[in-house]
C-alpha cells in the first residue's frame, strides 16, 4: 500500500512538473480554450476576417446594382404547395400593380407560385478574386440566376446583405489600421517614458494628460471637417485613420507606462542593469515581452470601440464617402423614423456592427482571463 501511495504521489509530482514546464503560450492557450465566450469570440472573429477577405465571393449580388427600392427580404421556407421539403426554398419578392395608400409605392409580396431552391456555389455577377483573378462563383444564391436578397434592398434598390459583406472590408481596415498605429505609438512612448523616468517622464505625462483632457467626439468632428469633401476616398479614409490614431494612443501609453515602471523594479531587470546590459536589450528582452500580454488584450478591446466610432462618423458622413461602402455609411438610409417604421430591414447593418463588437469583446475578455493568472 505504501508503494502505491508513493507511486501515486510520484505521478502527481510528475504531472505537476510537466504542467509547470509548459511554455507561457501553452499555458495561456490551455486556459483560453476553456472559456466558452472566448472561443466563441475567436470563431466569430475568424469568420469576420474570412468574410471581409473574400467579400465578393460571399456577396450574393452586385452591391452597386440597382433594383426595386426598399424591397423586403426574400422569404425562406421548408414548405411548398406540395408540402414539406428537406431543402429550403426561396420565395422572391415581386412588385404588384397595387399601390400602398400611405406611401404610394407599389405593394410587394412573395411569389408563392414560384419557389426556387436555395443553392450554394452558384454563378452570378463577375468580380476579381483577390483583386486580379476573374471569377463569377458565389457562395450562396439561386440556381436559376434570380437575385437573392436575404436582407432586402435600400432606397436605391441595392442588396443590403451584399453591401454589408463588402462594407465589412472598409470598416475592419479602418479599425485594424487605427489600432495598429495606436498600439505602436502608445507602446513605444509608454515604455520610453516609464523606463527613462525623471524630468522627461514628468513633462511627457503632462502632454498625455492634455491629450486625454480633450473631448474626443467634438474634436473628431472638427478634424474630419478640415479635409475637403471633394478629396479622393482613400485620402479621406487615411485622414480619418490618422485622426483616430492621433487621439487614441494616449490611454494605452499611460497603461504601458505604469506596467513598465513596475517591471523596472523587478530583480532580474536590476540584475541585468548591474551586469552592464544596454537599455535596448533590457527593454526588448525583459520589459517588452512582459508588457505585450496587456497590449494584446488592449488591442482586442480597442477594435470594437473603433468600429463603433467609425460607424457613428460614417452615419454622420465624416468617415467614408461613396462609392466606397462601410457599415456606418449604410446607416445613413435609416436617418428618419418614417423610413425605419415602414422599412425596418434597413437597420440590418446594425446587426453587422453588433456582431463585430460582440466578437472582439468576447475574444478580449477570454484573453484577459487567460493571461491574468500568468
Amino acid at each position: 500500500m505504501t508503494l502505491v501511495h508513493e507511486g501515486e504521489a510520484a505521478d502527481g509530482r510528475l504531472s505537476t512538473v510537466s504542467s509547470t514546464s509548459q511554455s507561457y503560450r501553452a499555458l495561456v492557450w490551455r486556459r483560453f480554450r476553456k472559456s466558452v465566450p472566448g472561443m466563441l469570440g475567436l470563431i466569430l472573429v475568424a469568420m469576420l476576417f474570412t468574410m471581409s477577405i473574400f467579400a465578393e465571393f460571399f456577396a450574393p449580388q452586385n452591391p452597386r446594382a440597382n433594383g426595386a427600392s426598399f424591397a423586403p427580404p426574400d422569404q425562406i421556407s421548408f414548405f411548398t404547395k406540395d408540402g414539406f421539403t428537406l431543402w429550403p426554398v426561396v420565395y422572391s419578392i415581386n412588385e404588384s400593380e397595387e399601390l400602398d395608400p400611405i406611401t404610394f409605392q407599389p405593394l410587394m409580396g412573395p411569389d408563392l407560385d414560384n419557389p426556387r431552391p436555395l443553392a450554394f456555389f452558384v454563378d452570378g455577377w463577375e468580380y476579381k478574386y483577390l483583386g486580379f483573378i476573374p471569377m463569377n462563383t458565389h457562395f450562396i444564391g439561386l440556381s436559376d440566376g434570380t437575385p437573392l436578397r436575404l436582407l432586402g434592398t435600400d432606397k436605391l434598390g441595392r442588396d443590403i446583405l451584399s453591401r454589408g459583406i463588402i462594407g465589412s472590408r472598409i470598416t475592419l481596415v479602418i479599425a485594424l489600421t487605427s489600432i495598429t498605429l495606436i498600439t505602436i505609438t502608445g507602446t513605444l512612448l509608454g515604455i520610453t517614458s516609464g523606463y527613462i523616468g525623471g524630468r522627461f517622464d514628468m513633462w511627457f505625462q503632462r502632454f498625455v494628460e492634455i491629450v486625454l483632457a480633450f473631448p474626443q467626439l467634438p474634436l473628431y468632428l472638427t478634424l474630419t471637417t478640415l479635409i475637403p469633401v471633394t478629396a479622393p476616398s482613400p485620402v479621406f479614409i487615411a485622414f480619418v485613420i490618422l485622426v483616430i490614431a492621433g487621439l487614441g494612443w494616449a490611454q494605452l501609453s499611460r497603461e504601458v507606462r505604469s506596467k513598465t515602471m513596475s517591471m523596472a523594479r523587478i530583480d532580474y531587470v536590476r540584475a541585468a542593469q548591474a551586469v552592464g546590459a544596454s537599455d535596448t536589450r533590457i527593454v526588448t528582452r525583459h520589459i517588452l515581452p512582459n508588457v505585450m500580454s496587456h497590449v494584446i488584450v488592449s488591442i482586442t478591446l480597442g477594435i470594437p470601440a473603433i468600429v463603433l466610432l467609425e460607424s457613428f462618423l460614417g452615419y454622420l458622413g465624416f468617415a467614408v464617402k461613396p462609392p466606397l461602402i462601410s457599415w456606418g455609411l449604410m446607416l445613413q438610409d435609416a436617418s428618419t423614423f418614417s423610413v425605419i417604421g415602414s422599412y425596418p430591414w434597413i437597420l440590418s447593418p446594425v446587426g453587422f456592427i453588433l456582431l463585430a463588437v460582440f466578437a472582439f469583446n468576447a475574444l478580449g475578455d477570454g484573453l484577459r482571463d487567460a493571461i491574468d493568472p500568468y
